[in-house]
């Protein structure tokens, strides 16, 4: 199998050995009925070895098909809520090669306590301190934090799943190798942490076939009800993250979120 290697000078303490680590933990699932993973060679301070894919486009039946296996890669399960990969003990991380900036790991037991002080509040003060956000969006932040329990209704008794952390389109491949279209994923920020995060993830920045896709997704996982209520909230962590990022109109777009969580 040809190899794909990943790599960065200078590159922050463990952050390949996370990601390493992460693509092995999501693909222990695929036993279970899990998403294919690239497979992993090795890693190093600088480098993470993988597996070169080649991409096909995708198809209604692949799509379907992924979504359920997702669900089986959910269902597999975390230990806690902000649980790091299996076997990883350093810092997590969350964002591009070029800028990942470090992702609180824990052990909550339940998603209010675990987004707020996991996700959402750590973000928006790192957002404060490069000069991205501001008090006032901390206090906007507290808001939804306040508002949590009922924001999130029924989601509330969720178990941890076993999330990819960052599963925008571009981190889901679709690939004909093994004969036939399926999708494979790459370069996550896996954790323990609520199924609804990844799923609110495929929304945010368009997906091909995501009705199929969920449909799968529900044939093996029925989702509580009113999930898509809450697509805007799963979504706060990576726009508050695309501020600290790169501001810019990412900042009047997490203020909007916020406040239409609040209405």
């Amino acid at each position: 199998m040809a190899t794909y290697r990943k790599s960065r000078m200078w590159a922050p303490e463990g952050f390949f050995e996370c990601e390493g680590r992460g693509l092995e933990w999501l693909g222990e699932a695929h036993a279970q009925g899990g998403p294919r993973v690239v497979d992993v060679y090795g890693w190093g301070k600088d480098h993470l070895d993988i597996e070169r894919v080649d991409a096909c486009s995708p198809t209604p039946k692949a799509a379907h098909e992924f979504g359920a296996a997702l669900a089986h890669m959910h269902d597999a399960g975390a230990a806690h809520f902000g649980s790091a990969p299996a076997g990883y003990e350093g810092t997590c991380y969350f964002g591009p090669l070029q800028d990942p900036v470090p992702m609180t790991t824990g052990a909550w037991d339940d998603p209010a306590t675990y987004y707020a002080e996991g996700r959402l509040l750590p973000m928006v003060e790192l957002g404060i301190a490069r000069g991205e956000l501001t008090k006032a969006d901390l206090e906007l932040t507290q808001r939804v934090v306040d508002a949590l329990p009922d924001l999130l209704g029924r989601a509330a008794a969720d178990k941890p799943a076993r999330v990819h952390g960052d599963l925008w389109s571009g981190n889901v491949m679709w690939t004909a190798d093994s004969g036939q279209c399926e999708a494979v994923l790459i370069d996550p920020a896996a954790h323990g942490g609520h199924r609804e995060e990844d799923l609110a993830m495929l929304h945010l920045f368009g997906m091909s076939y995501l009705t199929e896709i969920l449909d799968g997704y529900q044939s093996v996982h029925p989702l509580k009800a009113g999930w898509q209520e809450r697509t805007t909230l799963w979504q706060l962590y990576p726009i508050a993250g695309h501020c600290v990022f790169f501001g810019g109109g990412y900042v009047s777009e997490y203020r909007a979120m916020c406040r239409s969580l609040l209405k």
